[in-house]
């Protein structure tokens, strides 16, 4: 137990250092603490828990040599990997990293560097590049990790300490409200359960419970113009629990013409989980709060098609739809699957108990 607590006061001591080395000059943390930070590449970790127990590692590190969160370096990084386009073929990326923040080379080298795959942190600095040397290899690479995070909490650090603060330095970055909404959004989820892994589901009702559904995707609407289901609906009697799906933040909460008392909750996957026709909301939940996995958020009924208040235009059921956030547009895809996927997992996690 001693020579437990011996190494992380060694380790808290060496981060420390590096921390007052980035404040008091310009050197990379790893440089400054003497020490090279954790492998970076995809090699370094074979398995999720070693891939999200080293990304934990890198931010930690890198909080202590800035004195930015490690939750915020997370946030900004997951959203970026949430946003990233799949690459397929020849396109797929031949350097895997922890990271998956991604500069575009005249951001990273500058606009007017001749080279746009420079990594001198002098030329990239003397062309105004936001590249930076964090790894203290004396390279400014896109590449690597703690490069890339170091140069983001340069960035950063110029707006000041303040969650508006850093709300500001990731707009002034991004250039998009979304984006710092998310970014927002994933820090509090993050700082919240202290930990990257916020895995884990629930179905929208308590299994055993009366309902029937089936896939209704891309059905045409009786109501409100030409357009297509975009869920899946699940009868079940009025007053029924709805439950969340997810660890997640309540993005909206109020009425829809369409969807009636609707709650909308974001996960740290950036999907939108859409919940409708309501009978109403359970009243610990409100806007931005967070929510868990088989939370009460509110209960069946039949509002919508209509102003505040409308009801009964038809049969009782939770409208249940899916979105996915890629950054410029928000699509829906059919929730169908994970339904069926969590609906399972439920009733043999309730056999097991039984």
């Amino acid at each position: 137990m001693l020579a437990l607590f011996r190494i992380a006061t060694i380790r808290k001591t060496v981060l420390c250092l590096s921390a007052a080395a980035i404040l008091w000059g310009d050197s990379s943390p790893a440089a400054a603490a003497g020490h090279s930070l954790p492998p970076v590449s995809g090699e370094a970790a074979s398995s999720k828990e070693n891939i999200s127990a080293s990304r934990k590692e890198l931010y930690d590190q890198m909080s202590a040599a800035t004195g930015i969160a490690w939750f915020r370096f997370a946030a900004i990084d997951q959203y970026e990997r949430t946003i990233a386009k799949k690459k397929s073929g020849s396109e797929v990326q031949t350097k895997p990293r922890l990271t998956g923040i991604s500069i575009p080379a005249p951001v990273w080298c500058g606009p007017l560097n001749p080279d746009q795959e420079d990594q001198s942190p002098r030329s990239i600095s003397f062309f105004g590049g936001f590249g930076k040397d964090g790894s203290g290899d004396g390279l400014a690479d896109p590449e690597n990790g703690a490069d890339v995070l170091y140069s983001m909490a340069r960035h950063l650090m110029k707006y000041g300490d303040s969650a508006s603060d850093f709300s500001i330095g990731v707009w002034e970055y991004y250039h998009n409200g979304r984006a710092a909404q998310r970014v927002a959004q994933f820090a509090k989820l993050y700082e919240h359960f202290g930990r990257l892994d916020l895995s884990g589901s629930a179905f929208p009702l308590p299994v055993g419970t009366t309902y029937s559904y089936r896939s209704t995707w891309g059905t045409g609407r009786s109501w409100g113009g030409a357009r297509i289901h975009e869920g899946t609906d699940l009868f079940t009697p009025h007053g029924m629990t709805v439950r969340s799906t997810c660890f997640g933040i309540v993005e909206t909460k109020g009425w829809n013409r369409y969807g009636g008392w609707r709650i909308g909750i974001r996960d740290i996957e950036n999907r939108y989980h859409y919940y409708a026709h309501l009978a109403g909301y359970e009243k610990s939940v409100s806007r931005g709060d967070i929510v868990t996995p088989g939370q009460t958020i509110g209960w069946v009924g039949s509002s919508g098609y209509g102003n505040p208040g409308t009801q009964g235009k038809f049969p009782p059921h939770l409208h249940y739809g899916i979105y996915r956030d890629r950054g410029i547009t928000e699509w829906a895809f059919d929730p169908y699957p994970l339904l069926k996927q969590w609906e399972n997992r439920e009733y043999r996690a309730l056999k097991k108990r039984k």
